[in-house]
């Protein structure tokens, strides 16, 4: 008999409280600060036909939303009639998984009455996996580490302790890395356990009546929420840093009856540095971009992201074909929202927020060869740090905030406590949020330094160096990021591996959030307050606000 609908809901509620709990197991078993801090991961439920019922609202869309096709592309590896209890399948080739090496995906089966009734699925970030590293040196793929096919990493309830004895050999954090591959496997385990006593205590067999009302709701109301939106084409250009020259994004936004189509072509072809981004990530961050403002109160599932269709020619720096280099994926592939939102805008003016920093300033940190030669303290650390959000259409932007990426950022003890790394500075950045009637969030000022006295290698991808998050409707851009060595010292581009020496601190300055709106319509009392609380100064409210009453 089929589940009336209030008792599928019910279901449905409690299937995303059995994500979360898979998430959170990922977070405290994990040794990685990116993932036990910063929460760089993904979990999700699957049903038979490898269709994503329900996620973890912790996570990054670019684990997550990536995740939601890796499946499937797995189950195409490994039939499910050749699985068994206590099975567990791993991956971190970029074009299958996450976009990256560094990104370790699995899936486990979850039998229940002696067969397969679904799957648990879950991602996460290691710390190092050989090769030139988390930056954007590599020349293809080859150099950024260790790749592995799609594979059993465990077997009826065996360890592969072969293979985890080549993950720990090709890794300059061997320790960190077998610690993060059990808490994924601890993730996968409780997704499994949480998810067929569920079924027990709902008295279920199989998941498919439930799956079915999940898909079907979901998708029927991203579908209202698209048909809501005006018909047409709509194009956008946007101007990213790349490494050693600009690069130039294009997107062409086609809403239809029954869809929405995003496709890139006009985009740049590839760089020849690791900056490159798989199809399979672009999708992710772009998809996530519109569900932010088309059907947003509708969970993620397989149904709300069924009518989100992306396509590019390959080739193109958001189409990367094997073995381009991908290691930096994020610092293009997380600009994608904002080439979205410059479409999405003419479609819906009052709904779109202004630009924002966008791209995570990921700050992956090493010790120097010599240091590993001659017996110094050696490390890899991977730090990541976020900008200001575009202002919205009636309210300021968020300052120091993950979007679109939703990596929280690195915190001080943690990262003191694991790397000889001290934080002198941390601060918000005065004046860095563009002006407007609604102001942009604010970047920040990092300051850090070795504690051992010892130089060491910091790897640059960012973006937002050379083009400001532009306002909207009238709105100022937000400040530049800008890196250097030294209070004096240069300041260095946005892209890049460079060495700090141990007496000398390295300082970031995130982006900041263009404005939303005239800066002449803000009100009063709002800019009085951000003048007070240190956000502007007030040579800045004169500048930009045209307010000799601000101060």
């Amino acid at each position: 008999m089929t589940p009336s609908k209030t008792r599928l809901q019910v279901m449905w509620n409690r299937l995303l409280a059995v994500v979360e709990e898979q998430g959170q197991a990922l977070i405290r078993a994990a040794f990685s600060p990116i993932v036990r801090e910063s929460g760089d991961i993904s979990a999700g439920i699957f049903d038979i036909r490898g269709r994503m019922l329900a996620q973890a609202v912790t996570g990054t869309p670019g684990h997550i939303n990536t995740m939601a096709e890796a499946v499937i592309n797995l189950m195409k590896r490994f039939p499910t009639d050749a699985m068994s209890p206590g099975d567990i399948y791993m991956t971190n080739d970029p074009w299958l998984a996450s976009g990256h090496l560094n990104d370790f995906l699995l899936l486990q089966p979850a039998f229940h009455k002696g067969r397969v009734v679904g799957f648990t699925s879950c991602t996460s970030h290691l710390a190092d996996l050989g090769g030139k590293g988390m930056g954007p040196e590599g020349s293809d793929v080859f150099d950024e580490g260790l790749l592995i096919p799609p594979c059993k990493l465990v077997s009826e309830g065996e360890l592969n302790v072969f293979l985890m004895e080549i993950v720990a050999a090709n890794s300059r954090e061997p320790i960190a890395n077998e610690g993060d591959i059990y808490a994924l496997i601890a993730c996968c385990e409780t997704g499994v356990a949480r998810l067929t006593g569920m079924m027990d205590e709902f008295g279920l067999d199989d998941l498919n009546a439930l799956s079915d009302y999940i898909i079907d709701t979901s998708r029927q109301g991203t579908l209202d929420a698209i048909a809501e939106v005006p018909k047409g084409t709509y194009h956008s250009t946007l101007q990213v840093d790349g490494y050693d020259a600009p690069i130039t994004l294009k997107a062409a936004l086609t809403v239809a009856d029954d869809h929405i189509l995003l496709d890139f072509d006009g985009t740049s072809g590839c760089s020849d540095k690791g900056i490159n981004v798989p199809l399979n990530y672009a999708t992710a961050y772009s998809v996530f971009a519109l569900r932010c403002i088309i059907g947003a109160d509708i969970p993620n599932n397989a149904g709300s992201l069924d009518p989100f269709r992306v396509t590019g020619p390959a080739g193109c720096i958001l189409n990367a074909q094997p073995p381009s280099p991908v290691a930096m994926r994020h610092s293009i592939g997380q600009m994608t929202p904002d080439l979205v939102y410059g479409c999405l805008s003419q479609a819906l003016p009052t709904r779109v927020p202004a630009e924002g920093a966008s791209c995570l300033y990921d700050v992956p940190l090493r010790h120097t060869p010599e240091a590993a030669r001659d017996g110094g303290q050696t490390f890899a650390l991977e730090l990541v740090y976020n900008g200001g959000t575009g202002a919205r259409p009636a309210s300021d932007g968020l300052s120091a905030t993950a979007f679109p990426s939703g990596v929280w950022g690195s915190q001080i003890e943690p990262t003191e406590a694991t790397a000889p790394i001290r934080i002198n500075r941390r601060e918000l950045r005065t004046d860095s949020g563009g002006a407007g009637q609604y102001r942009g969030g604010l970047g920040q000022h990092i300051e850090m330094v070795s504690s051992s006295g010892e130089d060491f290698l910091v790897f640059l991808s960012v973006e937002r160096v050379r083009f400001a998050a532009q306002g909207r409707h009238g709105g100022r851009p937000g400040a530049k990021g800008r890196i250097r060595i030294g209070a004096d010292g240069k300041d260095l581009p946005s892209k890049g591996e460079f060495r700090v020496p141990g007496d000398t601190p390295l300082i970031l300055e995130t982006p900041g959030g263009g404005g939303f709106g005239d800066p002449n319509a803000r009100c009063q009392d709002a800019l009085a307050r951000d003048v007070d609380h240190g956000l502007i100064s007030p040579e800045h409210a004169q500048k930009h606000y045209g307010r000799k009453d601000s101060t």
